[in-house]
């Protein structure tokens, strides 16, 4: 039984060409980077610099978003280095097929699955909440049995529901209509962006920033399943506020990159992959990150940090200073801007699927292409009605950590892959080469592995028993139907 078989590089981009599974090369690095920069801002800048900066960072929250931006940064080098050399649809996934083997592979496919879905589903049911309370300041109220997901006082979500449908469909129609509206969404998230710090540089006051650093003080102690991995395994006590806190708010604001790698994968719909996917991640990663740091300093200026909304921080801080107009132009912003996080984290899932299917490693039918529209509208539609489901019936709040955990985990393989395929092939050519290695895929795995274990145990647990199962899964179907295995004998070694 042979776990580690490869395929090939080659092979992978002899697949692309295939007739029935061509995906139509339709993006441009402009296009790529909107969508990072789509993706990447939402539930990070709309809601997390509240409840960071009031009960872990202080004034100093913008530090914990850098350091979690040079964190996803390191990683970002990585996957740059090998969308440029394996420019095939799949991300993580077909990156370790071609070094690292088949069931590594196949575990970060199925790891990709959990979280580009429920992260999806995650900001499905946000961008409900905000739609329903835009409904309500004109007067149309949604009854909260259909506005809420069971657990928090509702029956089913319509609104997220719908969300997804709609969102879906514009993908089944085209990768390039939906980078069309997704450009015209992300203009306006990111003109709101704007609008905040320059208008909210005029209500900052400068003892708002005293202490920048406020003085670390112990942190309420988790115990059992609910403490951080951290202080289960070496007994380290976490802190609020200081460097501790600055560090520990990491493992939180990490949410707020969530996504920027799906711009690998779709490496295939590229018009120059070697070219466009580098400058699609590293420049989106960039543009967030200073946007990002600068609307958390104006946030955290405007109002004390202990005061500092947990729901609504950009809204809430403009109400505070007297200016509702603005708080509801935020409001209109985060509904807009979150639209734009699902479609893209679908888009990203259904490539998945899709690159698995091609494999065998799912169900082949995953992987056939609409002949019109040129998508896998087969794979998007399946992961739009799991999405759904997800966000209109079952209670996420608990579960949302399990999108940072495998992020997390997908980052780490990549690093080591970049190492492996180094030293494996030295003789691919490689448009774009991470710089400084082993030093950057090193520091970005030891990145990653700390932000995890200040992740609570449960989150493990529970990250844990879905590789059990894709591990079963793996065994009873994907092994059997591999086409690189049935191919072994013939010509496909690994």
């Amino acid at each position: 039984m042979n776990l580690l078989r490869t395929k090939s590089v080659e092979q992978s981009i002899r697949d692309t060409e295939e007739p029935a599974h061509r995906l139509r090369r339709a993006l441009s690095a402009l296009d790529l980077t909107v969508f990072g920069v789509g993706v990447i801002i939402g539930t990070g800048i709309f809601v997390l610099t509240g409840q960071v900066a009031r009960d872990k960072a202080g004034p100093a929250v913008a530090l914990s978003f850098i350091l979690a931006a040079v964190v996803c940064g390191l990683a970002a080098l990585c996957y740059a280095e090998f969308a440029s050399t394996v420019p095939v649809a799949g991300s993580a996934y077909t990156f370790s097929y071609a070094t690292i083997g088949e069931f590594p592979a196949w575990i970060i496919g199925w790891d990709l699955i959990l979280e580009m879905a429920l992260g999806a589903a995650v900001v499905s049911v946000g961008w409900s909440g905000y739609f329903a309370s835009l409904l309500d300041d004109i007067g149309v109220t949604i009854p909260e049995s259909l506005a809420a997901p069971p657990g928090e006082g509702g029956t089913v979500n319509v609104p997220a529901i719908a969300l997804v449908v709609v969102v879906t469909a514009l993908l089944v129609l085209g990768v390039k209509i939906s980078s069309r509206v997704n450009a015209v969404v992300v203009a306006i998230k990111v003109s709101i962006v704007l609008l905040v710090i320059f208008a909210g540089l005029f209500f900052v006051k400068a003892a708002n920033y005293e202490p920048f650093i406020p003085p670390s003080k112990p942190a309420p102690e988790g115990s059992g399943l609910t403490a951080p991995l951290m202080q289960e395994l070496f007994g380290f006590t976490p802190a609020n506020f200081g460097w501790l806190g600055i560090f520990a708010a990491i493992a939180i604001v990490f949410f707020a990159y969530i996504g920027f790698d799906i711009v690998a994968t779709a490496a295939e719909e590229a018009r120059r992959p070697q070219r466009d996917v580098p400058i699609g991640l590293i420049g989106s990663l960039v543009i967030t990150a200073v946007l990002y740091a600068a609307v958390s300093t104006v946030v955290a200026g405007m109002q004390n940090y202990t005061k500092l909304s947990t729901e609504a921080p950009l809204a809430d801080a403009f109400k505070a200073a007297g200016h509702p107009v603005f708080a509801t132009f935020i409001d209109v912003g985060a509904v807009i801007g979150l639209t734009s996080v699902v479609l893209i984290l679908l888009l990203g899932q259904s490539r998945i699927f899709f690159a698995m299917g091609r494999d065998g490693l799912m169900p082949p039918w995953l992987s056939a292409v609409h002949p019109r529209f040129g998508t896998p509208y087969r794979s998007t539609i399946l992961m739009g009605t799991v999405v759904a489901v997800l966000a209109g019936f079952i209670p996420l709040a608990k579960l949302a950590e399990l999108v940072n955990i495998g992020t997390l985990f997908a980052f780490l393989v990549v690093s080591i892959a970049v190492m492996v395929l180094r030293r494996t092939r030295p003789d691919l050519p490689r448009a774009f080469r991470t710089p400084w290695v082993p030093a950057v895929p090193v520091l970005s795995v030891l990145g990653c592995l700390f932000v995890m274990i200040n992740l609570p145990v449960d989150t493990w647990l529970r990250f844990l028993a879905w590789m059990v199962i894709g591990i079963v899964v793996y065994g009873f179907y994907g092994y059997r139907h591999s086409r690189v295995g049935r191919a072994e004998p013939a010509s496909i070694k690994s």
